[in-house]
């Protein structure tokens, strides 16, 4: 397993930075707690990417990051902790106190970028996870200390310039004119920096004191001088800087770092045309980056019609303003660095347009969330799914907009078409905080609260917490007697069967949903039948098998699977192909079952639902064991275990799912005994959640058949 795999990837190149690498490590190695400070734009978070990947491989678990520039709410603080370790938020605990529990046994290096807007959380944090986790390291950028106990502060400074000749001979290589170099040849073609030029270079870097950002600005510029002159760029930058010491009062002495950059950035501005320091300015309300067709429904407006945003922001982006890199979709995605869009953002209240700009962003946002549940039972899901998480600061920017002006229908607008990244991508805990608080904001029953309702009691039933997913559910009834939505119909019911079936009141569930299902369907209600339609007959037949009707409930999941089928679905399908499983291994298809459990595994693990995931791993080891193959099943149940510990409750608390877990180890224990069977299930715990679904669909020959447990069944 790669060590490095979950750090950012470096998009342009790495240069300099030799002597501060060491010094990192060696700062690491004698404290726990490192914080990079110093300017912005001065590379604090290149550098620490770039270290984090050089002492990872010397840790058992690598190295993580976590960035915090988009956070702009710290009280979910431990919920992007969750997101980008990759933890499922499906707990009724705290997120930091989960997030300490998973680094307990670890050897790791956690890199937690940009803390300076959130300092104070950040080292309560920080102490926590240090107290908990005696093997784990933690390296930090900021504009200013976290002031923790036993923090060690490495100040980064700017990359070193030459000082200037007195000879006329060009000066001697520096890493700040190596960054210009390398800058300045992307952005015009056969640029060489040779001879006096180099000279020129260097005036440059020392005018803009070494700072890495204000040189890559400074070296974009090139392209946009008529003759591309190292000699008139440094000619304008001395203007430029002359004027604002005689304006500041200033004369003879050097400006500060942080005007330094200001001061680029401001030249930067000046030269862009009116139409792109708009663009610049609208586009900051962004949070976490934007695509094309966000920057064209935030940004157009007034001069700058819509057509004309994507020449625009070429613009910004040969500029360096704006950086480009894939989205993962086939696509290109756009981003500015903090310091650029806070400039960008004192401009667009300059301008008197933040509140047009932020409903723009408001209403692309939800129609995004909207679109996504209007197309989410179809052949895009896994498309969708990416386009979700990676816009999911953005979701949280709008959601606190309207909650901040007291648009309450449109937060619940935006946090009910967002169920399935709260309920089905594991966010369960973030959403729960959105959705009560617009669910609080805004009483009036509507088929917005109504969808509202429906996500909140299924995030609770996915956390497991029985009794306030009934509470939302009976709201959701009274809020469909109420409107007569018949979304909200099926909705109340799939939430009131999954709760029987979590008290194990199966028989119930089972007459319970038959009776609504069995009314029929009113014509014309969906143009593709509703989520909550779908999952009401995927409960139905798992209700069916936990009673012990196998014929009703594969039958019923059957149906399901096909119809999914047909219509390119997957999210849904898996659950049915667990239903189906559990069914074939109670009849002892064997074979079957564990395909149709591989199946399950597949699916959901490509919308990081971990907790179907486990469930089907679990009825893998069953089947497993049923085949002879005891040690791998032994190891499958480590698996299992591993992806429990992200969820918190075990088998969601159901005595039914515990009993057949319990009942499978107890046969493999006899099988091959306490000794393998420990070996084998410690290596399995010890698999990244990755590497063990990998492990899980790697196909094995099955040793000669053992009868299957009746309890297991």
């Amino acid at each position: 397993m790669s060590t490095t795999r979950y750090l950012p990837a470096e998009t342009t190149s790495f240069v300099g930075r030799v002597h501060e690498l060491d010094g990192i490590e060696k700062a690491l190695a004698d404290s726990r707690l490192v914080t990079l400070t110093g300017v912005g734009g001065v590379g604090k978070s290149r550098l620490a990417v770039r270290a984090a990947a050089r002492i990872a491989p010397t840790l058992a678990d690598g190295a993580r990051f976590v960035a915090l520039a988009p956070l702009r709410d710290a009280s979910l603080l431990g919920h992007v902790f969750l997101e980008d370790l990759r933890l499922a938020d499906q707990h009724n605990r705290l997120p930091e106190e989960l997030v300490a529990e998973w680094l307990a046994d670890k050897e790791l290096l956690l890199v937690l970028d940009s803390c300076e807007h959130l300092v104070e959380a950040c080292a309560r944090l920080v102490r926590t996870l240090l107290d908990a986790a005696p093997g784990l390291r933690i390296l930090t950028t900021s504009r200013q200390g976290l002031a923790v106990p036993g923090e060690l502060v490495f100040a980064v400074d700017p990359l070193p310039v030459p000082e200037p000749t007195t000879d006329g001979d060009a000066p001697a290589a520096g890493d700040a004119v190596a960054l210009f170099a390398e800058r300045a040849a992307e952005a015009v073609p056969d640029f060489n920096l040779v001879g006096t030029d180099r000279m020129a270079a260097a005036a440059v870097c020392r005018r803009l004191d070494g700072i890495p950002l204000a040189v890559e600005l400074a070296a974009a510029q090139l392209a946009e001088l008529p003759d591309q002159s190292v000699y008139e760029l440094n000619d304008r930058l001395q203007h430029r800087f002359e004027t604002l010491v005689a304006q500041s009062g200033t004369a003879g002495r050097t400006l500060p770092r942080h005007r330094t950059l200001r001061t680029t950035i401001g030249w930067s501005h000046e030269l862009c045309t009116p139409l792109e320091r708009l663009l610049w300015a609208r586009l900051s309300v962004c949070t976490g980056g934007f695509d094309l067709a966000g920057a064209q429904t935030i940004g157009c407006g007034g001069p700058l019609a819509v057509e004309r945003v994507a020449e625009v922001l070429a613009g910004l982006v040969t500029k360096s303003l704006v950086r480009k890199h894939p989205d993962g979709l086939g696509g290109e995605r756009y981003s500015m660095l903090d310091t650029v869009r806070e400039f960008g953002a004192h401009w667009l209240y300059e301008l008197g347009e933040e509140d047009e700009a932020r409903l723009r962003h408001r209403d692309f946002y939800r129609d995004l969330a909207c679109r996504a549940d209007a197309e989410w039972v179809g052949p895009d899901q896994v498309s969708w799914y990416t386009r979700l998480i990676t816009d999911r600061a953005n979701f949280r920017t709008a959601l606190r907009f309207c909650l901040a002006q007291g648009e309450g229908r449109t937060a619940l607008e935006i946090g009910g078409a967002l169920w399935m990244m709260w309920a089905g991508f594991g966010h369960t805990r973030e959403g729960a905080h959105y959705l009560e608080l617009a669910l609080d904001l805004c009483r009036e029953p509507s088929p917005e609260r109504a969808k509202a309702l429906w996500a909140r009691a299924y995030v609770a039933t996915a956390l497991g917490d029985v009794t306030v997913a009934e509470r939302f559910s009976a709201e959701l009834g009274h809020c469909y007697d109420a409107t007569g939505d018949e979304v909200a119909r099926f909705a109340a019911a799939h939430m009131r069967t999954g709760g029987l079936v979590l008290r194990s009141e199966h028989e119930q569930a089972a007459a319970e949903s038959t009776a609504t299902l069995s009314r029929p369907l009113p014509h014309g209600v969906f143009p593709v039948p509703s989520v909550p339609w779908y999952m009401l007959r995927v409960t139905h037949s798992y209700a069916h098998f936990c009673s012990g009707d196998m014929a009703t409930a594969e039958a019923r999941a059957s149906e399901i699977t096909e119809e999914c089928e047909r219509l390119g679905e997957l999210w849904i399908r898996g659950f049915a192909y667990y239903v189906r499983a559990l069914a074939a291994l109670s009849l002892g298809r064997i074979t079957e079952a564990r395909a149709h459990a591989r199946t399950v595994i597949a699916h959901k693990s490509l919308f990081h639902d971990s907790l179907n995931v486990v469930m089907a791993v679990e009825a893998l080891a069953t089947a497993t064991t049923a085949t002879g193959r005891t040690e791998r099943a032994a190891r499958l149940l480590g698996i299992g275990q591993r992806i429990w510990q992200t969820l918190g409750r075990p088998h969601l608390g159901s005595p039914q799912m515990a009993a057949a877990h319990t009942a499978t180890e107890h046969q493999i224990r006899t099988a091959i005994g306490d000794a393998t069977y420990e070996t084998e299930y410690a290596a399995g715990r010890a698999m990244s959640p990755d590497d063990g679904i990998a492990y899980c669909l790697t196909p094995d020959r099955p040793a000669l058949p053992a009868p299957p447990s009746p309890a297991a069944a």
